[in-house]
């Protein structure tokens, strides 16, 4: 299959970028909406990654990265989720970091995988907090050393 990846704004394209995270998100990972959407929707920088089709492209994939450089939202609808299109996905966001200037990438990970974070170069920012019901860790790491970390773990 072919994919084409667009770096889209929230604002223009929030129908498209909402459709995959309520799919995923909410309706399949059953995290309350209100937790799923947040005011740094709106200033965050989003990738879409599209499946390219015969009459039209397919969006099948998001990811956002903030201005403070932390990357998340990462939704993949079912029947999509190998790692060719994660890795698609994470290179897209890095793109946009080194794009943007961002020298330092955050992600959230669930606590049962810090360790594992921490043995990819991953360093712990700040205190454990909630996010949609699930305990969560903040971890850091530049931007020219950003390992693939555990998508399974992430939101």
């Amino acid at each position: 299959m072919a994919y084409t990846i667009e770096n889209v704004d929230w604002a223009r394209d929030k129908h498209r970028l909402k459709a995959i995270r309520e799919d995923v998100f909410v309706l399949e990972w059953r995290v309350p909406q209100d937790s799923e959407f947040d005011e740094r929707d709106a200033s965050a920088f989003h990738v879409l990654l599209l499946e390219e089709g015969e009459e039209a492209s397919l969006p099948i994939a998001t990811g956002r990265l903030t201005q403070c450089g932390e990357i998340g939202r990462i939704a993949v609808k079912r029947g999509y989720r190998n790692m060719s299109i994660y890795r698609t996905l994470f290179a897209a966001l890095i793109e946009v970091a080194n794009h943007h200037q961002v020298t330092i990438l955050t992600v959230s990970c669930s606590l049962d995988s810090v360790s594992y974070h921490q043995g990819l170069g991953f360093k712990p920012e700040g205190q454990v907090f909630m996010d949609g019901g699930v305990a969560r860790q903040r971890m850091q790491c530049p931007v020219e050393r950003f390992p693939f970390p555990d998508v399974s773990q992430m939101h």
